[in-house]
């Protein structure tokens, strides 16, 4: 029997047994059910059941955390070393590293200094406002240093030689300020 046959011959039957109106109707109904759960498909699924994704490698890159773990080998590294590290990471070319590491380096200075005492998972902005309320003149350089970062690893911007360049800046300032004599001592 062929599909067309068999099409005419149960809708022939369906038509002997039920209206046309309601099965126009029931027709009609099943349409807007149909659509009404295409258009609110993820709010029915229940949150246990994995989503698919739409596309491979949609998730944006998750910035590497700023302040290293308490027993990571390179937590108790010096601020040179970072420098050194971002100074190489810039010649390879690779301006992302180079912007991190120096923003660590700047951290670490500022630890040694007792300035900012950092923990795991802080933020930039919690680094930058330690720091600030601790001696206030920090605050410019520090703050234009966490924006370079978070514009380059939140932001997702690609990284260039400027970023670099301008990164160094901040890191000099901020090294004129923690050498020069401070002339409002850390709040009580």
């Amino acid at each position: 029997m062929s599909f067309s046959r068999w099409w005419t011959e149960t809708t022939a039957a369906l038509g002997d047994r039920v209206p046309l109106p309601l099965a126009a109707l029931l027709l009609v109904l099943a349409a807007v059910l149909v659509a009404a759960g295409w258009y609110t498909f993820p709010a029915w699924v229940p949150r246990r059941l994995p989503r698919l994704r739409r596309r491979r490698g949609e998730r944006p890159p998750v910035a590497p955390p700023l302040v290293p773990a308490p027993r990571e080998p390179e937590a108790e590294l010096p601020a040179a070393a970072y420098v050194s590290l971002a100074d190489r990471l810039a010649a390879e070319g690779r301006y992302a590293e180079s912007v991190r590491e120096r923003l660590r380096a700047m951290i670490r200075e500022l630890d040694a200094r007792r300035l900012v005492r950092p923990r795991p998972g802080m933020t930039v902005a919690e680094v930058v406002r330690a720091a600030t309320e601790a001696r206030p003149q920090v605050g410019p350089a520090l703050g234009a240093a966490g924006e370079i970062f978070s514009e380059l690893w939140y932001g997702q911007r690609p990284a260039c030689v400027e970023h670099d360049r301008r990164m160094r800046e901040h890191a000099a300032d901020l090294d004129r300020v923690l050498t020069g004599p401070a002339e409002d001592g850390p709040r009580p």
